[in-house]
């Protein structure tokens, strides 16, 4: 199976930190524009979010990395599925999948020696949407003059075996995604309402980015 991947160096790192099966040819890329002929592919990975004209794919299975929007918003074609793009997911043996096609995912992930979970068409999926929720915890408990930063990542390290503690996921994953997956989250329930914390540092890099 050939699949064409367009990735960053680190999403191209994870994805290979799992060899693919023997029969597998992966082919990355930076830039779309360095897709020269589609038709000797036989599935899509787009990683880095960069706009996109779909119908190059000549309706094969396309995978994007989009955690917040569902495909419904998005309105896209078909054969277009999400999935979690994310600093630290796509290195796992599980691939979390939403998509409205009954196209061989199954064997499409084989190749690439991960396992899909298919999962319902909502914001965040399962894993981020729970990770989403201890880094806004960890937020409130910072806000709030619990522990420090250091003292709270190393309290979710060394209490659940956490592989990073949430402080670490948001500077790895960014500040940006997480308070825009709870922003999307609490549009259906406000127990999702970002920290204020997390809130007042996501507008003061805004600010920053602006100026």
């Amino acid at each position: 199976m050939n699949i064409f991947i367009l990735a960053n160096k680190q999403q191209e790192k994870e994805i290979l930190s799992i060899p693919p099966a023997e029969s597998t040819s992966l082919t990355f890329a930076s830039r779309v524009d360095e897709l020269n002929d589609a038709s000797k592919y036989d599935a899509f990975f787009l990683l880095t979010g960069e706009p996109l004209n779909f119908k190059v794919f000549a309706n094969k299975p396309v995978f994007i990395n989009e955690v917040i929007k569902t495909l419904s918003e998005i309105n896209l074609p078909s054969n277009v599925a999400r999935i979690n793009g994310w600093f630290g997911f796509i290195e796992r043996s599980f691939w979390e999948v939403v998509s409205n096609h009954p196209d061989n995912k199954e064997a499409i992930f084989a190749a690439l020696n991960r396992k899909a979970i298919t999962l319902k068409d909502e914001p965040g999926f399962v894993a981020a949407r729970v990770m989403s929720m201890i880094v806004n915890e960890a937020f409130y408990a910072l806000g709030e003059n619990i522990s420090s930063i250091e003292d709270i990542d190393s309290a979710m390290v060394l209490g659940t075996n956490y592989p990073g503690g949430p402080f670490e996921w948001v500077e790895k994953i960014g500040v940006e995604n997480f308070y825009r997956l709870l922003k999307k989250l609490a549009e259906k329930e406000e127990r999702y309402l970002p920290a204020p914390a997390l809130e007042k540092l996501y507008l003061e890099i805004q600010e920053r980015v602006d100026q």
